[in-house]
């Protein structure tokens, strides 16, 4: 699959967490990953179950979606159509100079349009991230297992739980290269998410992340989302 990296007018700039630095990035591949399961039977009942609501199978798994750099945005103030949209907690892969670094972001998502072309529902929504990362010395030792993963919508619990059910950072790190002509570029990419709550999608405007370590380290990301007349 090829990508396009694209440049932003204005960088976006994250902190790394537990230092006095920051890193500012403005050409990147922008990516959303799919069907990140780690256990092929339920990835593959997840794609039956769309199927028999008309959404066509993706062509692999998981699946890797390219979005506009400018989708991804830390400013917390973002404006969606007025079709039913939501978000979820998703770890963020970041490659910067060759380094990497964890966040944490929403594939907020069309939910209309998804019935239609799951790509196009991405990519008609913002990807809100955090504007904290987390430096990784390896990525192939980065384990998120033991990470409790939640996300609030208008101050109700929507999502909470570990992330042991997807793929290792490192496999969808590096099915991603495998597959793209991404090579040595920067990079950021959501890698997937837990399931809800109650099963069913919220059209909220106050969105809540959160990633908890077992050391005590916590993201968090707190968004909104205004309807208006976007694409």
């Amino acid at each position: 699959m090829q990508t396009q990296q694209t440049t932003r007018q204005v960088p976006l700039t994250f902190r790394v967490v537990g230092t006095d630095q920051t890193i500012a990035i403005t050409d990147f591949h922008a990516v959303v990953a799919g069907y990140t399961g780690r256990d092929p039977k339920a990835v593959q009942h997840h794609i039956d179950e769309l199927a028999a609501i008309g959404v066509a199978p993706p062509p692999e798994v998981p699946m890797f979606y390219r979005m506009d750099s400018d989708l991804f945005e830390t400013s917390g103030e973002h404006e969606t159509s007025e079709n039913l949209t939501s978000g979820e907690i998703e770890p963020l892969y970041i490659r910067h100079d060759g380094k990497y670094y964890l966040g944490i972001g929403s594939d907020h998502t069309d939910r209309d349009i998804e019935a239609l072309d799951i790509g196009d529902s991405k990519r008609a929504c913002p990807k809100p991230v955090s504007n904290e990362v987390i430096a990784v010395e390896s990525l192939k030792d980065l384990d998120l297992d033991e990470c409790t993963a939640r996300s609030w919508v208008d101050g109700n619990l929507y999502q909470e739980g570990s992330l042991s059910g997807l793929l290792k950072p490192a496999d969808v790190v590096g099915r991603l290269l495998a597959r793209t002509d991404i090579g040595d570029a920067d990079f950021m990419c959501l890698g997937g998410t837990l399931p809800l709550l109650n099963g069913k999608f919220v059209d909220g405007t106050s969105w809540k992340l959160e990633l908890s370590f077992p050391n005590g380290t916590t993201i968090e990301h707190n968004y909104k989302i205004k309807k208006g007349s976007l694409r």
